[in-house]
């Protein structure tokens, strides 16, 4: 307390008016408190300021065609098999003639240089690949989803849908395009859909998902769509991005995303086709699904043909 009222003290003194000031007006001490210090602005300055620098972007992908749906797969530096898999199975852009997809893989950057050269290289040879200056790290994979959700609101606004998923999800392209988005009707708004999760944080320090008391003190989580596969219309990428600035960061990136949707007052739709578990491979269960987790880049091959 002492530490934060000294510090308001000698940045209250620094901004106050010296004799220096030639101005024809006198300097009105309530003046310089109406511009700086009201509450509204207090209330509307950033406390998650997303102040990352684009390392490789992609800014002219939707310049040509605006694509229909943009495909944002969370990925790292080494899984390049993954990557490969995605682009000749269900991430191909050019699967569906007449309805335009835009596929892209986002990274964080790593700590070791070799692999940023690498994943440079294979940037200008797909030109598929976005990353920003923060460490690619579990824990940073929030930021990974923002950044995502910022590219689509700066360079592809008007893009119909939006999906987010992983490097190891299987996609049944034509359950997602034609069966849930259906291009022949008219595009939803403020539209957020998925593996809906009702559940509270995990307080056990070994789990994958524990949250401390501190960063998160409620019992319940919002209703949230697991970060394997979910979808969205585009204009909900901006209200998350610039929700996302007023919203303290957690860590587990699905749970945040439906902090921010809960602040938005938009209500996830749950949708049984987006399967979050790994399931063997029949045609008749693949058919009814739109997502299955933890497939392997053979496996995508394999299923795929």
């Amino acid at each position: 307390t002492v530490v934060c009222w000294a510090s308001a003290l000698w940045y209250l003194s620094i901004t106050r008016p010296t004799s220096s000031y030639t101005g024809s007006k006198p300097f009105s001490h309530l003046t310089v408190a109406r511009k700086n210090f009201t509450f509204g602005n207090i209330r509307t300055r950033p406390i998650n300021p997303h102040s990352f620098e684009f390392l490789i972007n992609e800014p002219n992908k939707c310049e040509k065609n605006i694509p229909f749906l943009v495909i944002l797969i969370s990925t790292t530096h080494k899984e390049f098999d993954a990557r490969q898999a995605i682009r000749e199975t269900w991430g191909d852009e050019n699967n569906f003639k007449g309805i335009k997809i835009a596929t892209l893989f986002l990274l964080g950057k790593n700590a070791d240089p070799v692999l940023n050269q690498m994943v440079e290289q294979e940037s200008q040879i797909f030109h598929d690949i976005i990353v920003e200056d923060f460490i690619d790290s579990y824990h940073n994979l929030t930021l990974k989803t923002l950044m995502g959700m910022r590219w689509v609101a700066t360079f592809c606004s008007k893009a119909k849908y939006v999906m987010k998923t992983d490097s190891d999800i299987f996609v049944n392209m034509d359950n997602l395009i034609y069966k849930l988005l259906k291009p022949s009707t008219k595009p939803r708004r403020r539209y957020f859909t998925g593996y809906v999760i009702n559940g509270g944080p995990i307080r056990d320090v070994r789990s994958k998902w524990y949250m401390p008391r501190d960063l998160y003190p409620d019992s319940n989580y919002p209703p949230f769509c697991s970060g394997t596969g979910y979808i969205f219309s585009a204009d909900v990428a901006e209200l998350i991005y610039k929700t996302s600035l007023h919203t303290r960061l957690l860590h587990l990136e699905d749970v945040y995303v439906g902090l921010c949707l809960r602040k938005l007052g938009i209500h996830p739709f749950q949708n049984s086709g987006f399967n979050h578990w790994k399931m063997a491979y029949s045609l008749c269960r693949y058919r009814r699904v739109i997502t299955v987790h933890q497939i392997s880049p053979e496996e995508m091959h394999r299923i795929w043909n």
